[in-house]
Protein backbone atom coordinates (compact mmCIF):
# COMPACT_ATOMS: atom_id res chain seq x y z
CA UNK A 1 0.00 0.00 0.00
CA UNK A 2 1.18 3.65 -0.77
CA UNK A 3 0.18 6.38 1.40
CA UNK A 4 -0.62 10.31 -0.67
CA UNK A 5 -0.79 13.21 2.14
CA UNK A 6 -1.73 16.34 -0.40
CA UNK A 7 -2.80 20.08 1.36
CA UNK A 8 -3.42 23.04 -0.34
CA UNK A 9 -1.55 25.76 0.19
CA UNK A 10 2.08 26.76 0.94
CA UNK A 11 3.94 26.17 3.97
CA UNK A 12 4.99 29.05 5.59
CA UNK A 13 6.19 27.98 8.78
CA UNK A 14 9.75 26.50 9.04
CA UNK A 15 8.39 24.58 12.39
CA UNK A 16 5.51 23.00 10.66
CA UNK A 17 8.28 21.82 7.63
CA UNK A 18 10.93 20.49 9.94
CA UNK A 19 7.42 18.64 11.75
CA UNK A 20 6.16 17.74 8.53
CA UNK A 21 9.85 16.15 7.24
CA UNK A 22 10.30 14.29 10.27
CA UNK A 23 6.86 12.62 10.44
CA UNK A 24 6.90 11.65 6.64
CA UNK A 25 10.04 10.35 7.22
CA UNK A 26 9.18 7.68 10.57
CA UNK A 27 5.96 6.99 8.71
CA UNK A 28 8.44 5.36 5.36
CA UNK A 29 9.47 3.19 7.81
CA UNK A 30 6.01 1.10 7.19
CA UNK A 31 4.76 2.39 4.24
CA UNK A 32 5.65 4.01 0.79
CA UNK A 33 4.57 7.83 1.20
CA UNK A 34 4.55 11.02 -0.80
CA UNK A 35 3.72 14.42 0.23
CA UNK A 36 1.77 16.87 -2.37
CA UNK A 37 1.51 20.67 -1.70
CA UNK A 38 -1.02 21.75 -4.19
CA UNK A 39 -2.57 25.43 -5.46
CA UNK A 40 -5.84 24.40 -5.08
CA UNK A 41 -9.02 21.80 -4.26
CA UNK A 42 -8.93 21.35 -8.23
CA UNK A 43 -5.21 20.25 -8.04
CA UNK A 44 -6.83 18.07 -5.53
CA UNK A 45 -9.17 16.62 -7.28
CA UNK A 46 -6.91 15.99 -10.41
CA UNK A 47 -4.25 13.90 -8.25
CA UNK A 48 -7.08 12.00 -6.87
CA UNK A 49 -8.36 10.73 -10.73
CA UNK A 50 -4.68 10.66 -11.93
CA UNK A 51 -2.83 8.82 -9.17
CA UNK A 52 -1.29 5.40 -10.23
CA UNK A 53 -2.16 2.38 -9.60
CA UNK A 54 -4.43 -0.53 -10.71
CA UNK A 55 -7.35 0.82 -8.99
CA UNK A 56 -8.32 4.30 -8.31
CA UNK A 57 -7.04 5.94 -4.57
CA UNK A 58 -8.90 5.61 -1.25
CA UNK A 59 -9.53 9.26 -0.60
CA UNK A 60 -9.99 10.45 2.94
CA UNK A 61 -10.31 14.21 3.04
CA UNK A 62 -10.29 16.01 6.28
CA UNK A 63 -13.39 18.22 7.93
CA UNK A 64 -14.67 19.08 10.54
CA UNK A 65 -17.84 17.40 9.52
CA UNK A 66 -16.28 14.12 9.29
CA UNK A 67 -16.46 10.80 11.43
CA UNK A 68 -13.97 10.67 14.48
CA UNK A 69 -11.92 7.78 15.67
CA UNK A 70 -9.68 7.29 18.38
CA UNK A 71 -6.39 6.42 17.66
CA UNK A 72 -7.13 3.06 17.58
CA UNK A 73 -9.92 3.04 15.45
CA UNK A 74 -7.67 4.98 12.94
CA UNK A 75 -5.20 2.02 12.86
CA UNK A 76 -8.04 -0.45 12.12
CA UNK A 77 -8.89 1.45 9.21
CA UNK A 78 -5.74 1.43 8.09
CA UNK A 79 -5.37 -2.16 8.78
CA UNK A 80 -8.38 -3.35 6.84
CA UNK A 81 -7.50 -0.88 4.33
CA UNK A 82 -4.33 -3.32 3.78
CA UNK A 83 -6.57 -6.28 3.96
CA UNK A 84 -8.97 -5.00 1.08
CA UNK A 85 -5.72 -5.07 -0.99
CA UNK A 86 -5.97 -1.25 -1.19
CA UNK A 87 -3.11 0.32 -3.40
CA UNK A 88 -2.96 4.07 -2.38
CA UNK A 89 -4.36 5.59 0.12
CA UNK A 90 -5.06 9.52 -0.35
CA UNK A 91 -5.20 11.87 2.68
CA UNK A 92 -6.25 15.80 1.82
CA UNK A 93 -6.52 18.40 3.71
CA UNK A 94 -8.38 21.32 2.13
CA UNK A 95 -7.95 24.71 1.33
CA UNK A 96 -8.46 27.57 4.49
CA UNK A 97 -12.53 28.01 3.82
CA UNK A 98 -12.89 24.30 3.59
CA UNK A 99 -13.90 21.70 0.91
CA UNK A 100 -16.67 22.47 -1.55
CA UNK A 101 -19.42 20.26 -1.68
CA UNK A 102 -18.02 18.72 -5.30
CA UNK A 103 -14.45 17.72 -2.98
CA UNK A 104 -16.65 16.13 -0.14
CA UNK A 105 -18.93 13.90 -2.76
CA UNK A 106 -15.75 13.15 -4.16
CA UNK A 107 -14.39 11.17 -0.58
CA UNK A 108 -14.53 7.95 -0.05
CA UNK A 109 -14.33 8.90 3.83
CA UNK A 110 -14.47 12.20 5.69
CA UNK A 111 -12.23 12.29 8.96
CA UNK A 112 -12.60 15.33 11.56
CA UNK A 113 -10.39 15.61 14.60
CA UNK A 114 -12.83 16.81 16.39
CA UNK A 115 -14.95 19.86 16.88
CA UNK A 116 -12.18 22.58 17.44
CA UNK A 117 -10.95 24.23 14.17
CA UNK A 118 -7.20 24.06 13.77
CA UNK A 119 -4.79 25.58 10.70
CA UNK A 120 -4.38 23.73 7.75
CA UNK A 121 -0.61 23.50 9.07
CA UNK A 122 -1.18 22.48 12.31
CA UNK A 123 -3.90 19.68 11.21
CA UNK A 124 -1.07 18.59 8.67
CA UNK A 125 1.48 17.77 11.67
CA UNK A 126 -1.77 15.97 13.79
CA UNK A 127 -2.67 14.08 10.48
CA UNK A 128 0.97 12.81 9.97
CA UNK A 129 1.46 12.00 13.55
CA UNK A 130 -1.40 10.11 13.97
CA UNK A 131 -0.60 7.74 10.51
CA UNK A 132 2.50 7.13 12.06
CA UNK A 133 1.07 6.36 15.72
CA UNK A 134 -1.35 4.45 14.06
CA UNK A 135 1.41 2.35 12.55
CA UNK A 136 3.22 1.92 15.44
CA UNK A 137 0.31 0.59 16.93
CA UNK A 138 -0.34 -2.02 13.95
CA UNK A 139 3.14 -3.02 14.42
CA UNK A 140 3.29 -3.49 18.31
CA UNK A 141 5.49 -0.67 18.95
CA UNK A 142 5.86 1.04 22.29
CA UNK A 143 5.50 4.89 21.00
CA UNK A 144 1.91 4.21 21.61
CA UNK A 145 1.99 3.43 24.87
CA UNK A 146 3.67 6.42 26.20
CA UNK A 147 0.75 8.54 25.90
Amino acid sequence: MKLQIAWVGKTKEDAIKTLTDEYLKRISRYVQTQSHELANEAALLKLADRASGSTAPVTILLDSRGRQFTSEEFANLLRDQQDRGSQQLLFAIGPSDGFTDQGRHAADLILSFGKMTLSHELARVVLLEQLYRAFTILKGHPYHKGH
